[in-house]
């Protein structure tokens, strides 16, 4: 069965999944979901024999259904390689009573890598089978992992440019390391005075301006993203709940059909998304813990119903959670309105007029799968040392507000279910919050205000590493010394400016 790609905004004719891909972003600024949900065409305790490539094609090869079995092979073989530091390549560590999935293996420690290791490819097989022959520009907004991991998978690839936009004051010192010294003729990152939200708006604004998209068509390009508003970045990141529960039954942990939890850091909620869209085609859940930070505006939506970002933007140590419109929701909230587009693009203006939609009774009753919590800077932190305290584990920022959020849960709702946290990043990348909260001498502050720089960072790695008991992961390593090659600060009004400088 062919699974076509529509857009969450209006009823035009549905597109491949190669053009949804090479797209990005529908012409009417909707997200691209799936016609579909397609369910697991095996079962479940099948998976517990493969390994991670084979778990990735039997998932992925059900959404992306005009690549033949040749082209994503080639492309998962080319993106699940010797970049990522274990064979497993997501592997399961058990800890005070859950499970905790390592997303931060690959080539740039955060869980990014596990899709844009393959967007790339997945990219440049789309071109080709649609005989797209100008040059693909991609554009990215960040909040701190998926521009550095969006830069090393684009980085000298042929037929392709990459633009990263970060807020300068909103991503911690290691990250903005991580993207400003990323080498590539191809490369380009531009640090704006402002935040994500001000980042990702200028993006969408640029990729729904049709007379710019036309000019750049006939000079020769074509923009399209690797946030995860692309559906080239969700189909990956569903591979690795089925993967996560697969683990659970090889090991014993759990029975056929036993249905568990996941609780997942969120801010854009791509990867909680990706988590439905599993359960959606058959993997067992019993509930979606989606975990704030204190920019909570995804908790109170799940209390109340109503989606409100006229609030303050609180800047946290968990910077990548820092975001006050998750775009993803929009898909969620089209299929909880019945996959009408007018339902969802009435929801849409309402929130860029006035900032704030609220959901129907009926719609709310759909939601009941998730759970929403938030964790605080100081419950933060605690969840990082009594982790250690109690089992010697180190997490980072994001995978404690997880942490926190889980403890929560379990205290109000009594629920014994196998859980698995999704650890979204090394704790090498927030190195001063870390060891702060371990009780270990920081001589500076951390408090998401951008007051530590990446040379004060990187000389905590050797003391992270002995506390934590593991190397420092050569993504930190190489940052040492390493050159500064992007440097531009700009306006949120100065976007376009910029890629029109960037593509001359």
């Amino acid at each position: 069965m062919e699974v076509l790609y529509k857009s969450t905004r209006s009823d035009a004719e549905p597109v491949s999944a190669s053009k949804a891909i090479l797209k990005g972003l529908a012409d009417d600024g909707g997200l691209y979901v799936p016609v579909v949900i397609p369910a697991l065409d095996r079962p479940v305790p099948d998976f517990a024999r493969m390994n991670y490539k084979e778990t990735a094609y039997e998932v992925m090869k059900l959404f992306l259904t005009d690549y033949t079995e040749e082209e994503l092979k080639d492309c998962i073989d080319k993106a699940y390689d010797s970049k990522f530091d274990t064979e497993e390549i997501a592997p399961l560590h058990e800890a005070d009573g859950a499970y905790y999935l390592e997303l931060f293996h690959g080539a740039t420690i955060a869980f990014k890598d596990m899709a844009l290791s393959i967007l790339p490819h997945l990219m440049i097989t789309a071109a080709r089978k649609n005989h797209e022959m100008r040059e693909i520009v991609i554009l990215t907004a960040t909040s701190g992992d998926t521009g550095k991991a969006a830069l090393a998978g684009f980085a000298g690839v042929k037929g392709t440019r990459i633009m990263v936009f970060y807020p300068k004051d909103g991503v911690s010192s290691i990250q903005e390391r991580q993207m400003v010294t990323q080498t590539g003729d191809n490369t380009c990152v531009i640090g704006i005075r402002g935040n994500f939200d001000d980042a990702q708006t200028g993006v969408k604004k640029i990729f729904t301006d049709e007379a710019l998209r036309a000019e750049m068509a006939e000079r020769g390009y074509l923009f399209s993203s690797a946030n995860s508003i692309n559906i080239g970045r969700l189909v990956p990141q569903i591979v690795y709940y089925v993967y996560a529960y697969s683990r659970l039954l090889k090991m014993g942990r759990i029975r056929e059909g036993e249905k568990i939890n996941f609780v997942v850091p969120t801010g854009n909620f791509g990867n909680i998304l990706a988590a439905y869209y599993a359960m959606q085609m058959g993997l067992p859940v019993n509930r979606l813990i989606c975990a704030s930070n204190s920019n909570k505006v995804l908790y109170d939506f799940f209390a109340t119903g109503r989606y409100d970002r006229n609030r303050e933007f609180i800047l946290t140590c968990s910077p990548s959670m820092d975001i006050l419109i998750s775009s993803n929701l929009e898909r969620l909230i089209y299929h909880i309105a019945g996959d009408d587009a007018g339902k969802n693009a009435a929801l849409m203006r309402q929130l860029m007029t006035d900032g704030v939609y609220e959901i129907s009774d009926e719609m709310k009753k759909k939601l009941d799968v998730f759970y929403g919590g938030f964790s605080g800077e100081e419950a933060t932190e605690d969840a990082i040392q009594s982790l250690y305290m109690d089992e010697g584990y180190v997490i980072d920022p994001h995978t404690a507000v997880g942490r926190r959020v889980y403890d929560i849960y379990r205290q109000e709702t009594q629920d014994d279910a196998v859980t698995v946290i999704a650890s979204t990043a090394s704790p090498f990348k927030f190195e001063s919050t870390v060891l702060r909260a371990l009780g270990k001498p920081v001589p500076w502050v951390c408090d998401g205000t951008g007051n530590t720089t990446a040379e004060q960072d990187l000389e905590l790695a050797e003391s992270l590493s002995r506390t934590a008991g593991v190397p420092v992961p050569e993504a930190i390593a190489s940052l040492r010394g390493a050159k500064v090659r992007h440097t531009t600060v700009c306006e949120v009004s100065e976007m376009e400016e910029q890629v029109r400088a960037f593509l001359k």
